[in-house]
């Protein structure tokens, strides 16, 4: 079930990692710290009903039919699951806070073990960049790079199929949907080809529709897997500045190919180059940017709040009295705890009872808040 290689060899506990990554309230940051606190999947599916009763609220992981089903339809797609600690999970994403702690993919997972590059852009994209982004995907395929995109219509499809042309094909699809759906329904066939040909990544289970919040996530993977993205055409607060941005955050390199002020399409990219983007004009710009990447990018498009180490105190430890210091405004988790006089653990367990009573919501950079 863990796939080749992974260091998951007991099924009994592949099967409760996915229970409990499948359950309610139970998002990448509360399964990472469950899987601290208590050790394996296994034991933390049994104390999810007490920890969520602290939080007066009753409590039931995700039915073991759920998951046989889930099992038997990745299976059916001739897909795998990769675990957060198995050798071929992507290393660059596994760097990114709050990453997918288990995904779903089809192909060659090894390939995200080589430097990558995201290309992202519009999707109702131009001709011209349409054109540009598929010599520019080529073209970083041919130099040794793995094209990262989101198979979206324009610029996403454009960089697939440029990455695809070559004799050394090297490309990763990553979707919003289940494995088992292609969207938008046109790409199917290139979706297919993604995966017989490179990689194809879920985060989402199959059979899940590409709903409006599945984006975002998808995006802070695209990011995540790459050493830096590359915007091609893109209108302001569009999702593809989103990766971009998630991308400065996580400290990769952020590229954008300039155009023309009078095309909105075009005012993206420029904004971003205004921001700290590194503008680049050509493929070569971008080889020999990434290609001397040592984790110091050039750009500086920073937006990133406060984050916090996990703690690794005794797992006994009291919650913390929080509640009176949560309300509608994300706060940073190292405000919470300057401001109680708890410890990071105490902080930490509250949070994780009020989340899996659903009466938290956590937010980017380190920022949780009431639901």
């Amino acid at each position: 079930m863990s796939g080749p290689g992974a260091p998951v060899t007991d099924q009994g506990e592949a099967f409760a990692r996915i229970r409990l990554l499948r359950s309610p309230n139970v998002g990448p940051v509360t399964y990472a710290q469950l899987l601290r606190r208590f050790g394996s999947a296994e034991a933390a599916i049994e104390a999810l009903p007490d920890l969520a009763r602290r939080g007066s609220t009753a409590y039931r992981a995700a039915a073991p039919r759920r998951i046989e089903d889930e099992i038997a339809a990745v299976r059916k797609m001739q897909a795998r699951y990769l675990f957060h600690d198995s050798p071929d999970y992507p290393p660059l994403l596994r760097e990114v806070d709050g990453s997918p702690p288990i995904l779903t993919v089809r192909g060659e997972a090894a390939i995200a073990l080589r430097p990558c590059v995201a290309m992202v852009g519009a999707r109702n994209a131009s001709a011209a960049a349409v054109k540009l982004a598929r010599d520019f995907a080529a073209a970083l395929a041919e130099a040794g790079f793995v094209v990262v995109s989101g198979l979206a219509r324009g610029i996403d499809g454009a960089a697939h199929r440029g990455a695809l042309s070559g004799a050394a094909p090297a490309t990763i699809g990553v979707i919003a949907s289940g494995i088992d759906i292609a969207y938008p329904p046109e790409h199917g066939e290139l979706q297919e080809q993604v995966a017989q040909q490179g990689l194809l990544v879920a985060e989402q289970p199959p059979g899940t529709e590409p709903l409006a919040r599945h984006f975002p996530s998808r995006n802070r993977i695209i990011a995540g897997m790459a050493l830096g993205t590359l915007v091609v055409e893109a209108a302001p607060r569009s999702g593809s500045l989103i990766t971009a941005r998630l991308a400065g955050e996580a400290g990769r390199e952020v590229m954008a190919i300039p155009g023309s002020p009078l095309d909105p399409r075009s005012h993206g990219c420029n904004q971003l180059i205004r921001d700290g983007a590194v503008l680049v004009q050509s493929a070569d710009d971008v080889i020999e940017l990434l290609g001397h990447f040592a984790g110091t990018p050039q750009s500086y498009l920073r937006e990133s709040g406060e984050t916090f180490e996990l703690s690794h105190e005794p797992d006994d430890t009291e919650p913390a009295d929080i509640a009176m210091l949560l309300g509608s405004a994300p706060v940073a988790v190292d405000e919470l705890i300057r401001q109680s006089g708890q410890t990071a653990s105490a902080v930490q367990l509250a949070l994780l009872e009020l989340e899996l009573a659903g009466q938290l919501v956590r937010h980017a950079g380190g920022r949780v808040s009431r639901s």
